[in-house]
């Protein structure tokens, strides 16, 4: 028997005072669903989102959501104005004896639930919303851009948690690497249509491709037979004779088809010009050393940057890569150790925190009072690369038209304010150019197109990106920074650290396989990667895969449990939450067992 829809539009119709966002949009998600969905930045990715949420009201169609289904929708800047700590807000709502979850959560997501929400993190915000969201365990979960602002490490953790999940979700990243993990459909937004495939983001370009194919095809026929008909109209003596009045009313449809045809946005024009040629040294460090306070960031490090080389550095949020960056370009200081700056170097900068953009300032006063860009006495135009160029016919370079320059930097999206930063560093030239977290917010489309556009670039570029699939286009170095000062230099893009990493880990004794003990996820892990080349199924070799993670999960929730058990007062204090987290604790020991023996069935089949 067919279960009933989680949600469901039907005719949606939505206008924001102009062309209209959706008309007559239907859409469906079903139990077990995992969707990703994709489309241009302004698109309407956010907005289609809230509609599903029911924070935004349609202006005609209906929002069906089955009676007892619960939806959640993560918030992308929660008001947290009424609560004193990120954990009271993310605990909000939960049962009685439920608040472990939130403190298990936060280790995966790396926020810290004691943080006075006044003074946290735009991202610790981000991730107390999603924390608050994953506690609650909907039916649906709405999903936007979960992953911005959080290093590697806490995306994996959430890629797993995600996948042992048995809620359906509906999915916003810019993360190909998440993306294609966790999807198996993919909704697409493209010019107020949304359309479905049922195969995940994996196979969506083809998808996107074969659809353009299409539709170019199909106008071009399209444009054959008007001009044919259009030819007949003009020269047929016989046109005005009524039994042809209809082919005439068919050509006067075909046009007007034709003219309501949306083309396709084009790509942003983006180009990088390098400037004067830079010495063949860019930058040497030799035992670098810097600490702040108790924190040592690197501790006798040493580095050679070469002209045209691609440096990603990775690591834990928090662990000081843009403060490496900074040390690297004579920013600041090194406590010991020197930095060798090479000569001829031109620098631009796309910072992480969009400082440099001023929020109440247009995007035509940004532009032209840009100092590297301003033109002397004409306030209508910029210098771009050497050139003075209307200020609006460079933004349209980058996809902003004529009333979004004249509105307010501080009313742009997060993937705007991106395009508007490179727009800035690439009007003048440049042999350094450095990133810092350049893939927040921005669209698979502009990152295609930064990806090439680096790859055609002569300078040198220094990277710092969560983001995978990126870091293995564009990095042929990669700086791993582990904490403590301990930073290691890999050959290659971010698959490649891994593989070397896992090559020089040191081989564990060969034995029989044993179930995973809570020191023991690494090992498992391991097996899953042997397991690979074993005669399993896909599905086997995915659930072992998958298993190690899912161990680890339910070895963090024990122990918080064990943790809070272990309260004498609590039976008395709170019978409730007691009784709650005593079945909470059978529930996972009894899922753990389970997911052992599974792990040790596989393993032993993977070693044949």
């Amino acid at each position: 028997m067919a279960r009933a829809p989680l949600l469901q539009l039907s005719g949606i119709s939505l206008t924001f005072g102009g062309n209209p966002v959706f008309d007559g949009l239907d859409l469906v998600v079903q139990p077990g669903d995992r969707v990703a969905l994709v489309g241009r930045n302004g698109s309407g990715k956010s907005t289609l989102m809230k509609v599903m949420a029911g924070l935004v009201e349609p202006d005609a169609g209906l929002r069906v959501i089955p009676p007892g289904v619960t939806v959640g929708y993560m918030e992308q800047e929660p008001r947290l104005e009424a609560y004193p700590t990120l954990g009271d807000y993310a605990a909000e709502g939960l049962a009685p004896g439920d608040e472990w979850k939130i403190a298990a959560l936060s280790e995966g997501l790396k926020f810290r639930p004691e943080a006075e929400c006044a003074t946290a993190s735009g991202g610790e915000r981000r991730r107390a919303a999603l924390a608050r969201l994953l506690a609650r365990e909907p039916e649906l979960m709405l999903l936007d851009e979960p992953t911005n602002h959080m290093d590697i490490e806490a995306i994996g953790w959430l890629e797993r948690h995600l996948s042992d999940t048995r809620a359906a979700y509906v999915l916003i990243s810019h993360d190909r690497a998440f993306l294609k993990a966790l999807t198996r459909a993919t909704l697409w937004i493209d010019r107020g249509e949304v359309r479905r495939q049922e195969r995940g983001f994996e196979h969506f370009e083809d998808w996107r491709e074969e659809v353009w194919t299409a539709e170019d095809e199909a106008r071009h026929k399209l444009d054959r037979k008007i001009k044919a008909e259009a030819k007949w109209a003009v020269e047929g003596i016989s046109a005005r004779r009524k039994r042809n009045q209809g082919r005439l009313r068919a050509l006067a449809a075909m046009k007007a088809d034709r003219a309501g045809q949306i083309r396709r946005q084009g790509t942003a024009a983006m180009e990088l010009e390098s400037g004067q040629t830079s010495g063949k040294l860019v930058a040497e460090a030799k035992g670098l050393t810097k600490t702040f306070g108790d924190k040592t960031i690197v501790r006798d490090f040493d580095l050679r940057i070469q002209r045209g080389d691609r440096v990603a550095f990775v690591g834990p949020n928090g662990v000081g890569k843009t403060t490496l960056l900074k040390l690297l370009t004579g920013e600041i200081a090194p406590d010991a150790g020197t930095v060798r700056l090479g000569t001829n170097l031109d620098i631009a900068v796309f910072d992480q925190a969009r400082a440099t953009l001023d929020l109440s300032m247009t995007l035509w006063d940004g532009m032209v009072n840009d100092p590297d860009m301003a033109v002397s006495g004409r306030n209508d135009q910029v210098m771009v690369r050497g050139v003075a160029k209307h200020v609006v016919a460079y933004l349209k370079d980058f996809l902003f038209d004529e009333q979004q320059a004249r509105a307010p930097i501080g009313s742009l999206s997060g993937g705007e304010r991106a395009r508007l930063l490179l727009a800035r560093i690439m009007a003048k030239p440049s042999n350094l150019l450095i990133l810092d977290e350049p893939t927040n917010d921005l669209d698979v489309e502009t990152l295609d197109l930064l990806q090439d556009i680096l790859g055609d670039y002569d300078g040198t570029v220094l990277l710092v990106s969560h983001d995978r699939d990126f870091i293995d286009r564009v990095a042929n170095t990669t700086v791993a920074m582990e904490g403590d000062g301990r930073t290691t230099v890999y050959a290659g893009g971010w698959s490649d650290y891994q593989a070397q990493k896992a090559a020089t880990a040191p081989a564990a004794p060969a034995s029989q396989p044993v179930p995973p003990a809570p020191s023991a996820a690494k090992s498992a892990t391991a097996a899953a990667a042997a397991a690979r080349k074993s005669g399993l199924s896909f599905t086997e070799r995915h659930r072992l895969d998958a298993l190690p993670g899912q161990i680890a999960r339910l070895e963090a929730e024990i122990a918080k449990l064990n943790d809070l058990l272990a309260d004498p007062q609590l039976f008395s204090r709170e019978p409730v939450k007691f009784r709650k987290a005593t079945e909470a604790l059978a529930d996972r020991q009894a899922a753990l067992n389970a997911a052992e023996e599974d792990w040790l069935d596989l393993a032993e089949r993977a070693d044949g």
